[in-house]
């Protein structure tokens, strides 16, 4: 039973008024509206995963795929280093020529405890590479921007004379519950002295 407000009767529930109806052109712009391409005629960046900014005109994330090419183009990147060994997909190499963006590989096995072997002397050229500011704005990463992004990123933080708590703490938060013992002792014993000649232009840099 269901009270009629409009005369005090009660009236059974066949007796009320029949459902409404939905428009569906405004479904259709209600949709468009919450569409994570374009809004107001206006694109919509997507970040890689785990994207951060490292410093001045350095970041990292996961390995971007083409939803991601927006956003990369906004960042107007001259390099990117990816530490992943496998060869780099077609589109996103045609990305990076269009756009005038060198690519630096330099390739490092994924591997899981306790078989992680993480090459210095690989690690030591990319150190070069994202030292050198020619190659700024630059993008570090890999498959999950985690833990051989982490390595790279954590080697840079000792350049930056970051005390090594500080350096741990920045490397768990990206690899979260997959932190390896490994990777963080890597970086606490990797030889940063035959880099400490390299310029750095940008924060903690060496005076």
């Amino acid at each position: 039973m269901k009270l009629d407000s409009s005369n005090g009767e009660m009236r059974t529930a066949n007796e009320v008024s029949p459902p409404f109806t939905i428009d569906l052109s405004l479904q259709r712009n209600s949709v468009s509206i919450g569409d994570d391409t374009e809004r107001d005629g206006e694109e919509i960046f997507v970040p890689p995963l785990n994207f951060a900014m490292v410093d001045n005109g350095i970041f990292r994330s996961g390995f971007p795929d083409s939803a991601n090419f927006g956003f990369l183009k906004s960042l107007r990147l001259r390099s990117v280093i990816c530490l992943c060994p496998e060869p780099y997909p077609e589109a996103n190499s045609e990305f990076l020529k269009a756009n005038g963006i060198r690519l630096y590989q330099f390739g490092i096995e994924n591997c899981k405890e306790p078989f992680v072997n993480i090459p210095e002397d690989i690690v030591r050229e990319a150190m070069k590479v994202l030292l050198d500011s020619k190659n700024h704005p630059l993008l570090i990463h890999c498959k999950r921007g985690k833990h051989r992004t982490g390595c790279l990123v954590g080697c840079l933080r000792r350049l930056q004379r970051w005390c090594l708590s500080s350096v741990f703490d920045e490397y768990q938060r990206f690899a979260a519950a997959k932190a390896r013992v490994s990777d963080q002792r890597f970086i606490e014993l990797f030889d940063i002295s035959s880099l400490k000649h390299c310029p750095m232009s940008f924060s903690c840099s060496r005076r």
